[in-house]
């Protein structure tokens, strides 16, 4: 089975991080720290066990990773060509007026920019490298490390403390994103009104925290998610390449709710 049955075998929120303080919103500071849910007890012996993955290996690949990075190399050469060659076209000496040389100019450049600025936006999510985190306690599925590449080729380390807000997406060239809005299960409802925590940080190839996406609860375990600087927040996977990680049913256990509409995670 594929990853994505793998991320619903695991119950909602428990590995989000507790928002730091410096990162939270002055206004909707929570009056108490958050209170993690513990892990819970092991599956029995007789649950069909996990495949075991080392932690620190790359478990998925995107097959389209050289090619995306060439067409970022052309696409950013060829504006930059565009942008250094736009003077020449009023230096020359022609008999076309002014006018007519400033057109052609704008044409050029806004052209070559529109489409580079339309790689940089499909590019942007494609994941090139995968790796999870397992529970030492029952092997399942902790967190999610996603690398993706800016339009300058620079990494974007975005990692998910809890899968269960990974969910599919209706935006072209991806396959998931980060849930918006999320519906805790009646058993897990022990959420304070106002309670903040850190559900995925996005990171530099140096580590340094760009942006991180937040959840804040509400009433009846309700929560919204929104963005604190910059977060990468959409990946486009070839779901059909990632490699088996669990040899579960498909069926959540009897003891764990079925997920709302809200808590789904990639089908």
């Amino acid at each position: 089975m594929l990853l994505r049955q793998a991320l619903r075998c695991r119950p909602l929120l428990r590995c989000v991080r507790p928002l730091s303080a410096s990162t939270v919103r002055p206004a909707t500071v929570a009056s108490t720290a958050p209170t993690m849910r513990p892990d819970s007890d092991p599956l029995p012996p007789t649950e069909p066990p996990f495949v075991s993955v080392a932690p620190d290996r790359v478990l998925y690949r995107g097959p389209l990773a050289s090619t995306f990075k060439r067409l970022k190399i052309f696409s950013l050469s060829s504006f930059s060509l565009c942008l250094a060659t736009a003077p020449l076209m009023f230096a020359i000496e022609t008999q076309l007026p002014m006018s007519a040389r400033a057109l052609l100019a704008a044409t050029a450049v806004g052209t070559s920019g529109i489409s580079t600025a339309l790689i940089a936006w499909a590019g942007r999510s494609y994941v090139t490298a995968l790796r999870i985190t397992k529970a030492p306690s029952n092997d399942g599925v902790e967190q999610l490390e996603l690398t993706t590449l800016t339009l300058r080729l620079r990494p974007r380390i975005t990692r998910v403390f809890d899968p269960a807000f990974m969910v599919p997406t209706k935006r072209p060239f991806a396959k998931w994103e980060l849930a918006q809005l999320v519906l805790l299960p009646p058993h897990l409802r022990n959420k304070a009104p106002g309670e903040e925590e850190t559900v995925a940080e996005t990171t530099d190839e140096r580590g340094h925290v760009l942006g991180r996406w937040v959840v804040k609860w509400g009433e009846g375990g309700e929560g919204s998610c929104y963005e604190v600087g910059t977060v990468v927040r959409h990946f486009n996977v070839h779901d059909e390449l990632l490699p088996p990680v669990s040899e579960l049913a498909s069926e959540v256990p009897p003891e764990v709710p079925q997920p709302t509409k809200f808590e789904k995670c990639t089908n």
